[in-house]
């Protein structure tokens, strides 16, 4: 009879003692390819004429779980301060790719939306990161980043 060592749902074993060499690995090789992915994302929008802030922010308004987003769920999303959230939203109107609503249950609150500018912007990079996804969730499935 084998005796199984209980794991976490993440795939790490249960263990009283620390981390082994294996689990480092793991982690780092789980960074290493987080960072690969954000810098990809990062010079694709950069190409696009965006900066990655924008590309993000993009991103949020258009895949917003509850239609048109407002600054406070934007400022969630991006993890950042309400005024920088605003300060985004400032920027990417200027540039064309957002517009600011009135909220038409109540006109007290303020959605963002893509312009028609910002939509094109966004398929494009969206088109460009899909197979960089694909690689990325490959290369965590197989435990390696090549």
């Amino acid at each position: 009879m084998t005796s199984r060592t209980p794991r976490t749902r993440t795939g790490f074993p249960r263990r009283r003692r620390g981390p082994s060499d294996a689990d480092y690995r793991r982690l780092a090789d789980f960074r290493y390819a987080l960072r690969r992915f954000i810098r990809f994302s990062e010079e694709a929008a950069r190409r696009a004429g965006i900066s990655p802030t924008q590309y993000q922010l993009l991103l949020f308004v258009r895949g917003f779980p509850e239609g048109s987003p407002t600054i406070a769920g934007l400022a969630e999303r991006l993890q950042v301060a309400h005024h920088s959230a605003v300060g985004l939203v400032d920027r990417c109107v200027r540039a064309g790719l957002v517009e600011r609503q009135r909220d038409t249950s109540d006109g007290r609150r303020v959605r963002v939306a893509l312009t028609s500018r910002g939509q094109t912007v966004l398929l494009r990079l969206v088109r460009a990161h899909s197979p960089e996804v694909d690689r990325l969730a490959a290369a965590l499935f197989r435990g390696r980043v090549s």
